[in-house]
Parts: structure tokens; sequence; C-alpha cells
């Protein structure tokens, strides 16, 4: 049966911790700490702003996140530095398994989408550099609404501009928070938990399939949507 599929972008499809390696030249060992907290603070900052009702674009809560984090840390970059670190995050690279994934599932039938919280400028360079844009039917991004994940309008909007019933749409996200936001809006979810931990947050909800890595998406088929056996 042919599916609807969000794909979430950071930590699913791109990997934000590969920033560390144009760290390293500057801090050494200090930069996987850094690209750590870089990418937690920088979702703080989207939770915080939603929930404030002070929507800043994506873009805006990644160069705030950085600077706070080295404050915190003590480190100091020079300004060039500081912008070069953010050009450098706009072609982040792909995980291996993204892209035969993601021809795999066209191959199938299924209508794909790229799903995010990056701005639509900055995501759809992002999957240029990476060589993914081409598996997309289309790209739905949250500053169209000026909202983030995981607001439900933000999820509803998905779904009005994907133009597909919530019963027929699937989320594949690598971050928690997404899939429970998904959820509770009714979409059928996939958590791709790359580092095998089973950190899941304990709210008493499961999505429908676990997975490691993209290749072990399931064909959807075989997953029973959400309280269905």
């Amino acid at each position: 049966m042919r599916q609807t599929l969000a794909f979430d972008i950071y930590g699913t499809l791109i990997d934000p911790q590969r920033i560390a390696e144009t760290l390293e030249a500057w801090i050494g060992e200090q930069a996987p700490a850094l690209a750590r907290a870089w990418r937690e603070k920088q979702l703080e900052y989207t939770f915080r702003r939603g929930l404030m009702g002070a929507y800043a674009d994506f873009d805006v809560c990644t160069e705030q996140a950085l600077q706070y984090c080295c404050a915190a840390q003590g480190i100091t970059l020079s300004a060039e530095q500081e912008a070069e670190l953010l050009e450098r995050y706009r072609p982040l690279p792909a995980f291996d398994d993204a892209a035969p994934a993601l021809e795999a599932l066209r191959a199938a039938g299924h209508r794909l989408f790229a799903f995010s919280n990056g701005t639509a400028e900055t995501v759809s360079g992002l999957l240029r550099q990476a060589e993914l844009d081409t598996y997309f039917a289309d790209m739905v991004c949250v500053d169209e609404i000026g909202r983030f994940k995981p607001d439900p309008v933000v999820y509803r909007h998905f779904l009005q501009r994907a133009n597909v019933p919530v019963t027929e749409a699937w989320l594949i996200s690598g971050n928690p928070f997404d899939v429970i936001g998904a959820q509770a809006v009714g979409m059928q979810t996939v958590w791709l938990d790359r580092p095998g931990q089973g950190l899941f947050d304990p709210w008493g909800v499961e999505p429908a399939a676990t997975i490691q890595r993209l290749a072990e998406l399931p064909t959807l088929e075989g997953v029973a949507p959400h309280g269905q056996t």
C-alpha cells in the first residue's frame, strides 16, 4: 500500500554531530562535547521559543545556541571562526544509510517528504549538498507557519500540505520528542534509535516500530498502526 512518509532531517537523515570534525582543528578534544551541547541547546531554544510564542527561525536558534555553549564551556572563537562554523553547519553530510533507504522506498511507490524545524532555504541547500533532494516529492518546513515541532499545529500543517489523511501519514524520526509529537495528532511513527540505547521518553507512548538503521525500515504493510493488532 502506498504511504506518505515524512522524514525528519537533523539527526535522522543528516548527522549534526559531524560538525565536531571542524571544531577539532580549533579546540581539540573539547570538540565532541561542544557539538553535543550545541545540538541540545539548539533544540532547547526551539522548545522555549515555541512555548513563549516568540518565534525566531532555526538558523537564529543555531547561532544563539553556539554562542551560549561556547560561553558556558569557556571556549573563545573568533568572529571569523564562528561565521565559518555556522556556514559549515549548512552542508552537513548525510548518514550513509539515508540515500539507499530513500531510493528503495521511492521505488516501492511511497510518497516521501522532508519535514523539518529548519528553514526552507537552509534545508533545501542541505539536502541538495547531501544529494538527497531528488528523493522527495516536497519539503515542509516550520518557517512556513512560524512554529516548531512538537507543536501539534506543525504536524497538522504537514498533513494539510501533503494532502493526506492522518491515518495514512508516517513520521520517521531519530528524535523522540518528534515521534511523540506526531503520534499525539494521530500520525503513525517509526523511531530511528541510531545509538541503540532505547532511551525513549517514558510517557506511555510507543512508536509503531523502532529501528537502528534506515535499512531496517519496515515495508509499513507489516506494521500495525497504533491501536490495531
